[in-house]
């Protein structure tokens, strides 16, 4: 098939060769300077010798959710919904994760591509994520995948569109907190493109590494070795690809090690009475071990019919709070859905973190200093595709969620 798809206001032009978008959960571009420094990553070399190598913003808040939704459907969260892990509903007044496809607002590009015919696989590492990227997926039909890493062994053919997963990408169940979990997902999709005809591919990492290592470790360095050399499979077996990332990574903690944060619920308690406003967090996700729950971002619900000003007043106030805007600020300059943000939003400073109270964040799982994202400070990620750069982008504001217009739409030789 030729011609384009029109998805969430964009057209997208169909693949002329397997497709792969890959989010790397977490990549600082640091990570894969390091990397390459270090001559770690040869067949990343060569694909950025002729491809494109860019650097991009991600959505704010800068978290797993809001950025892998906002790449597989190219908008920003005031079009997707997906504005957080965690949040509170407003149609229940309840704090719940927000995985449930009904949250979801608007359909994806793996699905207008399957609607429209085409061979469409998602793999992600976390289960967490695995209904809210294959949300409109025509599973069951052979034609369409979708799947996590997490839970592989669990995959059918009916709920998934592949099952015995194991044997057929030949690696074992891998643990959740650890590297393998990502290797699995990049083996897995090179595998379906070396068995089997595919037009669209994502695939969606972990960021476990990343929150426990930092650039140019030899823990950081085992990662993206581990990648190139899954890229070289995905290249080989004939696809275009493009890399990027959900957010980036930084280190939030003292000389000491100690982690870094500025606890909002006291100061607002101390300062306004108890229950006259309420933080949220919306890193929070069932996988909290090696982040405590900790990020750059936080909202903030006053009582119903106060203000929020004196709440504002108060978080300004504290040390490490960089930036305290009111709802209708963030969600113009973020572009947020005004009804699933908080009065208040919250961006923490360079090297700290936000939280709740202390008695509210189980930092057993911290065996090493924390790092996190969430704010301003991670915002930057890496771009990357094995395809030129578009004549006439120099200069241009790059986001994580043009990959798949990167990917589909930038002119090749010969056209």
């Amino acid at each position: 098939m030729s011609g384009t798809l029109s998805v969430n206001g964009r057209a997208y032009a169909w693949p002329r060769r397997p497709g792969v978008v890959v989010c790397l959960d977490g990549c600082e571009p640091a990570y894969i300077e390091q990397a390459r420094a270090a001559g770690l990553t040869p067949c990343l070399d060569a694909m950025l010798a002729r491809g494109a190598d860019l650097r991009a913003r991600c959505v704010i808040p800068s978290f797993t959710n809001p950025n892998n939704l906002s790449i597989v459907t190219g908008a920003p969260p005031a079009v997707h919904g997906i504005c957080g892990n965690f949040f509170i509903d407003p149609a229940t007044g309840r704090e719940v994760m927000m995985n449930d496809p009904k949250y979801l607002r608007c359909e994806t590009i793996p699905a207008a591509f399957a609607r429209a015919g085409a061979r469409v696989a998602v793999v992600t590492a976390k289960d967490k994520l695995r209904l809210l990227l294959g949300c409109g997926l025509p599973l069951g039909n052979g034609r369409t995948a979708c799947f996590s890493a997490e839970k592989a062994h669990l995959a059918t053919r009916a709920e998934n569109g592949r099952d015995h997963l194991l044997d057929f990408v030949g690696l074992p169940l891998p643990e959740v907190y650890s590297l393998e979990l990502s290797a699995f997902v990049l083996a897995a999709g090179a595998r379906l493109l070396e068995t089997g005809q595919w037009d669209l591919l994502y695939l969606s990492t972990s960021d476990y590494v990343q929150h426990k290592a930092a650039p140019g470790s030899p823990a950081a360095n085992a990662f993206y070795a581990m990648m190139d050399r899954a890229l070289a499979r995905l290249l080989a077996a004939g696809a275009d690809v493009a890399l990027t990332a959900d957010h980036g990574m930084k280190a939030k903690h003292g000389a000491d090690g100690s982690p870094c944060v500025v606890y909002l619920q006291p100061l607002l308690d101390r300062a306004l009475g108890p229950d006259a406003a309420r933080v949220i967090l919306p890193i929070t996700d069932p996988y909290v071990a090696h982040h405590g729950a900790l990020g750059g971002y936080a909202a903030v619900h006053v009582r119903k019919g106060a203000a929020p000003a004196p709440a504002a007043a108060v978080l300004r106030a504290a040390a490490g709070v960089e930036e305290v805007l009111f709802r209708e600020e963030a969600c113009a300059r973020f572009a947020l859905p005004p009804d699933r943000t908080g009065d208040l939003v919250v961006l923490a400073g360079p090297g700290q973190t936000l939280g709740s109270a202390p008695e509210r964040h189980d930092l057993s799982g911290l065996d090493v200093p924390l790092r996190s994202h969430g704010g301003l400070h991670e915002q930057t990620v890496p771009l990357l595709a094995s395809i030129p750069c578009p004549p006439g982008s120099a200069g241009r504001d790059w986001r994580n969620f043009d990959a798949f217009h990167l990917l589909l739409n930038a002119p090749r030789s010969g056209d």
